[in-house]
């Protein structure tokens, strides 16, 4: 079994942290650790892992975060791995897409949800979906 990434959590993160700097970044929420252990630990492999959880931390905070990071970290790409359906971890995704588009950065970011023990990979284009209601309400009316 894999090991499971060391418990540093984003927010406590300098944005200017020496190993930042040209890595691949994984932002996970931090009940992962217990929910889905295995799942966390393969994902984080060759990632630098910062948990988060929005349960505790405001959106704002994490999008200013990543925005900075982004611009002074200049990561390689980003991952964010989430429990699927879940009203906070959702922003998760939000977050990174917002810090994109403050930054204009085209550094990749990959979207992970788990649900129910499988990993789910999500485009960009279903989290700007997931933010506008009537958008999701006009595809589920075409069905």
């Amino acid at each position: 079994m894999t090991k499971l990434p060391e418990l540093k959590r984003l927010l406590s993160t300098s944005v200017t942290a020496r190993g930042l700097r040209g890595a691949d970044l994984l932002i996970y929420s931090e009940c992962l650790r217990q929910e889905w252990p295995s799942l966390l630990a393969e994902v984080a492999e060759g990632h630098i892992a910062l948990s988060i959880c929005l349960e505790e931390e405001h959106i704002s905070h994490l999008t200013a975060k990543l925005a900075t990071i982004i611009v002074m970290g200049r990561p390689a790409s980003i991952t964010v791995l989430t429990v699927d359906g879940s009203p906070h971890c959702v922003q998760a995704h939000f977050s990174a897409q917002q810090a994109l588009r403050m930054t204009g950065s085209a550094i990749p970011v990959r979207h992970l949800v788990v649900e129910k023990g499988v990993l789910h990979e999500v485009g960009p284009e279903v989290v700007r979906k997931a933010r506008h209601l009537s958008e999701v309400a006009e595809l589920m009316r075409k069905g």
